[in-house]
This record gives C-alpha cells, structure tokens and sequence, in this order.
C-alpha cells in the first residue's frame, strides 16, 4: 500500500514530463535482497549464460578490453547486487523495490523507475534492447531509455525541492551541471571502482551519454518527445554526437558479415561500436577521440580443427584519414596484445577498412551486404 500510494502520486506527472502516454496502472511489488540475488541469476542465465560470458570474456582479453580469465558474470552480478534498488522488469510488466529501501528514499527510485514502466507502455523495451540486434546497437537504446528516465527523474525532484515550476530545457548546459553527481558512482561505490573500465562504462554511459542526448533532443523539439520510434539511436555514434544526428546526419553504421575459411569455426562474434573502441584507446592510455570516424565493425572469436584460438577484428571508417589516424594511435600498443598480432590496411565494401587478426591466422575475410 505504500508503494502504490507514493506511485498514485507521482505517475501522471511523470508521464506528462516524460512526453508519453499514460495507458494503464504500474503494478508494483516489493522483494527481499536474496529474491533480487535469485531474479539476477535468471536474467544472467536468459541474457548472458555461462558459456556466453565465457566466450565474450576471452573476446575482450583478447582485444585488450578485459584481464585474462576474467569472471565476466560474477563481476556483473557484483554490479548489480550493489547498485541496484528497485528496477522495472518489462517481462511481468512489475516495478520492483527491494524491501530493505527507507521510505525517504522511495520517491527519487520511483520518479526514475515508474518512467521506464510508462516507456514500456509505448514501447517495447525488451525488443530495442534484444541482444540479437548487437552490442553497440543495445547500449544506444538503453542509453536512450536510461538517459530519458534520467532527465525526467532530475526535473521532478528539482522542482520539488525549489517549489516551483522546473523546465530542464531552458537551464543552460544542465547535463554538464549533473554530470558530477552521475559520475561520483565510479568512485563512491566499491564494486564499480574496482571493476574494469568497459565494464564501468557499460553500467554508466546509459546515464551519462543517455541524459545529454535526450536533452539535446528536447531543447532541439518542441513537445519533449520521448527518443524513441525514428528518435531512436542506432549506434553509440549517433549518442555521443547528438547534434549530427539530430540534424538529420545519422550516419547509421555499415553491417559487416564475416567469411571464415576451412579449417576454423566461429565461437562468437559482435561489435564493439564507437563507445567501445573509444574505450580500448583510453585502456591504452590513449583519448577517446581517436574512435571518431568509426562507420562500423565486426569480430569474431575463431577456433581451428586442433582447437587453436583467434581473434579477427575487421574496422571500416567514413574516411581514409580516420581510419589511418586510428591505426597510428593504435599500432604502438600492438606488442601489449596477449598474443601474435597482424593488422592489415584493406577496403571493406569500397570503404576504408582495417583487419586485426590476434592470435593466429585465420583465413578471415569481410563484405558488407549491397556493397
């Protein structure tokens, strides 16, 4: 009764900020910390299984993203079990707040959680999230989610603290001014701190990269509309540079499809995306920029006949100077790679292309379909 009754209260407003549609009622149940620890093992079994995480892990040790024999499911349960309170979970269409919450704290968890269930009435956010449509396409949508909740949460719980009515929109640079708040996590919380870099970006760029894009789409578009449907960003790319893709530019990233030759198999593949590439630079030690220009990518991780393993990486950029500009800033860290390194400069579609093979030779080549 008292969830649904601080819910009551705020649901409307929410979704009238939020630029959406209030179709029906939010359920809302309340679960103990070890109902959460249990919720969590099925989502990592349906999302991400043992034998997924396994293969994913020796993808990013192999690209320079992770340490070896990294535990990618225990760290990511970690994760979670620290920094979640109560999440919307769209399979039972439930918001869910851990029982352990005090009362004081329910209304900022419910301004952010009860946006997503209003999202979700509107729009499907398992299927823009589905893991089939790749990395980099995932994390721009759940940028797009999270950082709409974001903004939406901050302008209600602003305007309840100053008694007055709130515009975020109108407040010069206010995701600058939030930014420091969002980014105190990476240190104030343990189990984020320690954890590796793509794994801290992975929990706080749907923040980060979601809150400034959304209010560059609501300061560019009269009515706060939600970014979703056409507003909806295909890549890490069109999050991180709101302005070219809110002007029309959306330069949707190429799909690459990957040909192995006899003798080797495909274990897994996907992308890593402009986000990622920005942060194995800075795993380098190098800047983020470097990644700009990216136009799309595709690994995979290989296994021949007598059970030898590899990984090719194939790159393509919007130009010949960006790409090579990537390859002058990555080629130094080469000798770092766990393993036999090989890049070769090559066209990918009539594209300016890159091929990383690490760890043996496979032979490995890419197309891109209509090309």
């Amino acid at each position: 009764p008292v969830l649904a009754e601080a819910a009551g209260k705020i649901l409307s407003d929410l979704a009238d900020r939020s630029g959406l549609v209030l179709r029906g009622p939010v359920r809302l149940e309340r679960r103990t910390r070890s109902e959460l620890e249990e919720y969590l093992e099925f989502k990592l079994d349906q999302e991400l299984a043992e034998d997924r995480a396994e293969l994913l892990a020796e993808s990013y040790w192999l690209l320079g993203l992770l340490p070896p024999d990294f535990e990618l499911r225990a760290a990511l349960k970690e994760l979670y079990l620290e920094q979640v309170a109560g999440f919307y979970d769209p399979d039972s269409t439930t918001l869910f707040v851990l029982a352990d919450q005090p009362e004081s704290l329910l209304e900022p968890l419910l301004a952010h959680e009860l946006v997503h269930a209003i999202q979700d009435q509107s729009t499907d956010l398992d299927a823009i999230t589905d893991r089939r449509l790749g990395n980099d396409r995932q994390a721009a949508a759940q940028a797009a989610i999270e950082g709409h909740a974001t903004l939406v949460m901050f302008e209600f719980l602003l305007e309840r603290q100053q008694s007055e009515t709130m515009d975020l929109t109108t407040i010069p640079n206010f995701t600058d001014q939030v930014r420091p708040s969002l980014e105190a996590a990476r240190t104030q919380s343990p189990a984020l701190a320690s954890a590796p870099l793509v794994l801290q970006e992975s929990l706080l760029f749907p923040y980060l990269g979601g809150v400034t894009f959304v209010e560059e789409l609501w300061k560019r578009e009269k009515g706060r509309p939600p970014p979703f449907g056409v507003r909806l960003p295909q890549s890490t790319e069109q999050v991180l540079h709101p302005e070219r893709f809110l002007e029309g530019v959306r330069d949707v990233p190429e799909e690459i499809e990957l040909s192995v030759g006899m003798g080797w198999r495909t274990l897994y593949e996907d992308t890593l995306g402009e986000l990622e590439i920005g942060i194995l630079l800075e795993t380098f030690g190098e800047d983020r920029g470097g990644a700009a220009g990216w136009g799309g990518d595709r690994y995979a991780l290989l296994e021949s006949e007598d059970g030898e393993r590899a990984l090719a990486w194939f790159t393509v950029w919007d130009s010949e100077t960006g790409r090579d500009s990537f390859i002058e800033t990555l080629s130094p860290h080469l000798p770092s790679y766990p393993s036999g390194v090989e890049l070769s400069v090559m066209d990918v579609g009539g594209l300016p292309g890159m091929r990383l093979l690490i760890g043996g030779t496979p032979d490995v080549t890419a197309s891109i379909p209509g090309r």
